[in-house]
C-alpha cells in the first residue's frame, strides 16, 4: 500500500527503500466518515499504512485515488453486512468473497491447521458474518496463465516483426504494473502481457458469468478479494475494471490476510473454534472439493507453465522438471531451454525493486537476453506480501514464511489445461479461445503515464 507521501502526489520514490527503514504510520481515511450509526463492528481500528508497505510509488497517487483505497477496508465490509440487516431490501446486496491461494497457506500456518481446513474454516468464519458466497481464485489464475500462454508463444511467433513483440513481461503483479506504468517508458509497457491478472478476472467471472448465472445484476454483488497484498487495492480501482453501464467496479474491496484476522480478533473467534464450510463454486450448488494450486513456489507459477507450454509448441520437447539457477540472488533466477545445442527459451524470474530495476536498467541497454520475465514486487514472491507475512513492527516474519512455503509446497499442482469447467465457459460463456469477448473479458492495455527516465535512479 502507499505512502502519505505519495498520497499527496510528492516524490516518495526518493526515500531510500530497505528492510530497515523507519516506518511512517498514516491514519486511514474511512469511508464511514460522517455515518454515526454504531453497529457491532465499531470497535474495529481504524487500518494504519506504513511507508514500509509501499510497493507501487514514484508519485504514484493521486489524493483522489489515495481516499478510495483507503476505503477499501474492513468497515466497508461492514457497511454492507449492516445495510443487509435493513428492512430496505431494494438496498441489499449479495456478498461475496474470493480467497487467492497464497492466502490460505497463512490462515494454516498461523492456526496450524491443513490448509484443506483452513479454507473451510475461512469459509465458515466469513458466513457466520453475513457473507452470502466464498469462492477460491485458482479458476481465475487458470484463465489468466492459458491466456499469458498463448500471447507468448503468440508474440515469439512475432518477434522478428514486432520490435516490442520480446521480452514478455508479466502481469499479474499490480506493484510492478503500477511502477511500469508511472515510472518506465511504454519501451516496457509495451511488453507487458496484456492478461488480466487471477484478481481482476476473478471479478470477471463474478460479476458477468456468476451474476448471470444468477439473474442478477452487477451491481446488486458486492464482491470482496482476500489477498495477501496491499497493492491489489489499488489494482481494484483500475478504470478499465470498472462498468459504466452498471456503475459497477469488477472488484469492490480488497482486504488483506491480515485485515480479515484483525476481524477475527476483535470478534474474539479462533478459526479452530469456527464451523467447517465447503467453498462454494461459481457452477450451480456444485462445492469445491480440495484446495489445489498452480506450479511456481511462492506464486501462481506464470514462468513454469509459459515455459512449458512454449517447449511444447514452439519446439516440440515435454518439459517435466524445470531447473532454476539463482543469479545475483536467490530473488533473481533463470531457467533456460535447449535444443540441439543451442539455446532456445531463457525465462528470468525476478522478486522485488532491487533485481526489478536491475532488469530494466539491462533493458535500456539492450543487453536483455531474457524471452520472459515474471515480475513480482515482493521479494520472495506472493507468499510474502506485506498483507500476511509481517509481524506487528512491520518486519518480515521468517519463521512464518517459512511454514507458509511448507504448507503451499505440499498442496497438489493442478494443470490449468484439465479443468474442465474453464474448457466448457470458453465455448458456452466466452464464445471460443479467439472470439472478440475473450479478448474484452480477460485481458487489458497497459501504458506508460509517466514517462520520467531519471525515475530509474531510484534506489530500492
Amino acid at each position: 500500500i502507499l505512502c502519505n507521501t505519495c498520497i499527496f502526489f510528492q516524490e516518495c520514490s526518493k526515500k531510500q527503500k530497505n528492510d530497515d527503514a523507519q516506518s511512517t504510520s498514516v491514519e486511514a481515511l474511512s469511508s464511514n466518515d460522517g455515518f454515526e450509526e454504531k453497529n457491532e463492528f465499531h470497535t474495529l481500528a481504524d487500518a494504519k499504512i506504513l511507508l514500509s508497505d509501499c510497493l507501487a510509488c514514484d508519485n504514484c497517487m493521486t489524493s483522489e485515488e489515495g481516499a478510495r483505497v483507503f476505503q477499501q477496508n474492513q468497515k466497508e465490509l461492514f457497511r454492507i453486512l449492516n445495510l443487509n440487516k435493513k428492512c430496505d431490501t431494494s438496498k441489499h446486496k449479495v456478498l461475496a468473497v474470493s480467497i487467492c491461494p497464497q492466502s490460505l497457506p497463512y490462515f494454516a500456518a498461523k492456526f496450524n491447521l491443513s490448509v484443506n481446513d483452513a479454507a473451510k474454516r475461512l469459509c465458515g468464519f466469513l458466513k457466520s458474518l453475513g457473507v452470502h458466497y466464498v469462492f477460491d481464485t485458482t479458476i481465475a489464475a487458470d484463465f489468466s496463465i492459458l491466456e499469458s500462454q498463448r500471447e507468448f508463444v503468440q508474440r515469439y511467433q512475432r518477434r522478428n516483426q514486432e520490435e516490442h513483440a520480446l521480452p514478455m513481461f508479466a502481469s499479474a503483479c499490480p506493484g510492478w504494473i503500477r511502477y511500469a506504468e508511472r515510472v518506465l517508458t511504454n519501451l516496457v509497457t509495451s511488453r507487458i502481457c496484456t492478461a488480466k491478472s487471477p484478481q481482476q478476472i476473478m471479478g470477471s467471472l463474478v460479476k458477468g458469468y456468476f451474476a448471470r448465472q444468477q439473474n442478477l445484476s452487477p451491481d446488486k454483488i458486492f464482491h470482496v478479494i482476500v489477498a495477501p497484498c496491499y497493492d491489489k487495492k489499488l489494482e481494484a480501482l483500475r478504470e478499465d475494471f470498472y462498468t459504466a453501464l452498471y456503475n459497477s467496479q469488477e472488484v469492490d474491496c480488497v482486504l488483506t490476510s491480515g485485515e480479515i484476522v484483525q476481524i477475527m480478533e476483535q470478534k474474539n473467534v479462533s478459526m479452530k473454534d469456527v464451523t467447517e464450510v465447503a467453498v462454494d463454486s461459481l457452477f450451480d450448488e456444485i462445492k469445491e472439493g480440495d484446495v489445489v494450486r498452480h506450479d511456481g513456489k511462492r506464486s501462481d507459477g506464470y514462468l513454469e507453465h509459459i515455459f512449458k507450454h512454449a517447449a511444447k509448441e514452439l519446439f516440440g520437447m515435454d518439459v517435466k522438471e524445470i531447473t532454476y539457477k539463482a543469479l545475483k540472488n536467490k530473488d533473481f533466477q533463470e531457467v533456460t531451454l535447449e535444443k540441439d545445442g543451442e539455446t532456445v527459451l531463457r525465462f528470468a524470474a525476478a522478486y522485488g525493486f532491487r533485481n526489478i530495476q536491475n532488469m530494466v536498467l539491462k533493458l535500456k541497454k539492450g543487453k536483455f537476453l531474457y524471452h520472459f520475465v515474471e515480475v513480482l514486487a515482493c521479494p520472495g514472491g506472493c507468499l510474502n506480501g506485506k498483507g500476511q507475512a509481517q509481524t506487528e513492527d512491520g518486519k518480515p516474519d521468517k519463521a512464518l514464511l517459512n511454514q507458509m512455503e511448507e504448507v503451499y509446497a505440499a498442496i497438489p499442482v493442478r494443470l490449468p489445461e484439465t479443468n474442465m469447467h474453464v474448457q466448457k465457459m470458453y465455448q458456452d460463456w466466452l464464445e471460443g479461445m479467439d472470439s472478440k469477448k475473450v479478448q474484452e473479458t480477460l485481458h487489458t492495455k497497459y501504458s506508460a503515464v509517466n514517462q520520467t527516465a531519471s525515475n530509474l535512479d531510484i534506489k530500492w
